[in-house]
């Protein structure tokens, strides 16, 4: 590995001739200049690692040389010794824009150390700028910004270039294996493979077979070798979904890889290295299970070194337009036909609706719409599949006046007619007047509620 280099500012003061201070140096390839002038010109050139300034540069401030240094290169940590250095000036300096500073109260190995910390430091600097630089791609993989996704995107960004075990819960729909796929593409693996595993699709002894592979002959149907999931996923990121599914037994050999980073095919004695990042996710309390006795605790906090919670659709409604854009756009590309659009009146149904299958019962509505919808352009709430409006908003309208009259006697049709005239004034004041909004509140055709309200001729409520 070539060495780090160093540009040494040497002005009018130099370090000790001691042999020890000039060792601090050898960890570099150090590139002297005498002025200011060819520090520049050098950085111009040459991509350097750290910048050793000794001595006051003639004729010019030293918070003016580390500005000048800067310019030419807004990343590299500088570094200053001088041997009357006091506190007081040190701090002056670091605001001024010093990595550190070394004065003759400080030892050679301080020296070594500050150059090293700051090269570590400009490597830091350039990761970062990089990070920023690049395109988050993997932000396209979750739609919405609401504030309950954008807490998950923010921590996707913190974990995503991290090794870290993950756990990612939530409600069944909600997106989890995006999330996954989320935070793998955020990752330095993203380039390598991405294996998903559901832990409730297989049986045991195949869930086992499949996550480490065999041997021929391990077992009865074993013809051939097989490598397994945790292998296929080497350097990159396995995916193991409705983890609390998986049998308690095979529940300890995870734990032993997740430990030792190590597996063995089943049949086989020999250990196999595995650079894996695992991800798993749980549609239910991982610690219910725990005190049930069906999940090991010790596994449980080995995978829950860092929580991710996907929020359920309706806690981010706010997201419904943006999701049923996306699907449409999807579906539509799917199925290779123009794009269709979507009735103002409609999304405020969708909005309402409760969705307790979360995003894939939405995906799938969508994707109902736009096949019911046939050769329209436009999609309306009926296409949807919707329950009526009344079941979907639930919206409490009181209870109805009693019917008038003598108790002993009461016509029939006299007391329905009062009853639904009730009905309908209350939901003509809970809309402000609104037919169309109080025709979907009671459930009803705007065309049979205009019909009603004409049968009440002379009431206030048809003005």
């Amino acid at each position: 590995m070539p060495k780090q280099i160093l540009l040494w500012v040497v002005t009018d003061a130099s370090l000790p001739v001691d042999s020890e201070w000039r060792e601090a140096l050898s960890d570099f390839r150090v590139i002297s200049v005498p002025s200011l002038a060819e520090a520049r010109l050098t950085l111009s050139r040459e991509i350097v690692d750290c910048a050793l300034l000794t001595g006051v540069v003639p004729d010019i401030d030293t918070n003016d040389v580390l500005e000048l240094l800067h310019q030419a290169d807004p990343l590299l940590p500088i570094v200053v010794w001088h041997p009357e250095m006091r506190a007081t000036e040190a701090v002056r300096m670091i605001r001024a824009g010093a990595h550190h500073c070394v004065g003759y109260r400080d030892t050679a190995e301080t020296l070594r150390d500050s150059l090293a910390n700051a090269a570590e430091e400009k490597r830091r600097r350039v990761r970062a700028r990089q990070r920023a630089a690049a395109p988050e791609t993997w932000r396209t993989l979750l739609v919405g910004d609401s504030l309950a996704m954008e807490r998950v995107v923010e921590t996707i960004r913190l974990i995503g270039p991290r090794r870290c075990t993950v756990l990612i819960a939530g409600e069944t729909g909600t997106g989890k294996e995006m999330v996954a796929r989320a935070i793998h593409q955020a990752s330095p693996r993203a380039n390598q493979p991405l294996v998903a595993v559901n832990c409730s699709a297989l049986p045991e002894h195949l869930l086992e077979a499949e996550l480490f592979g065999h041997v021929k002959g391990a077992f009865t149907g074993a013809i051939n070798a097989r490598i397994g999931r945790f292998e296929q996923a080497n350097r990159g990121t396995l995916f193991l979904d409705e983890i609390a599914d998986m049998p308690i037994e095979l529940q300890a050999k995870i734990l032993r890889v997740l430990q030792d980073r190590e597996i063995q095919r089943l049949g086989s004695s020999e250990t196999i290295k595995a650079d894996v990042r695992v991800i798993a996710a749980t549609n239910v309390n991982l610690l219910e299970r725990v005190r049930q006795g069906k999940f090991r605790e010790d596994l449980y906090y080995r995978l829950n070194v860092v929580p991710v919670i996907v929020p359920p659709l309706r806690q981010r409604d706010s997201d419904i337009p943006q999701l049923v854009e996306h699907f449409i756009r999807k579906v539509c590309q799917m199925e290779d036909i123009p794009e269709k659009s979507l009735a103002p009146e409609t999304l405020a149904r969708l909005r309402a609706c409760p969705w307790p299958g979360n995003v894939r019962q939405l995906e799938n509505s969508v994707e109902m719409a736009v096949a019911m919808s046939g050769d329209r352009a436009v999609l309306y709430a009926g296409d949807f599949g919707l329950p009526n409006a009344a079941s979907s908003r639930a919206v409490a309208l009181g209870q109805p006046a009693a019917p008038e009259g003598d108790a002993g006697y009461m016509d029939f049709e006299s007391a329905v007619s009062q009853f639904e005239r009730s009905m309908l004034e209350r939901a003509l004041v809970k809309t402000s007047g609104n037919k169309t909004a109080a025709a979907e509140l009671l459930g009803l055709k705007r065309t049979t509620l205009i019909m009603k309200l004409r049968s009440f001729q002379g009431s206030a409520m048809v003005s």
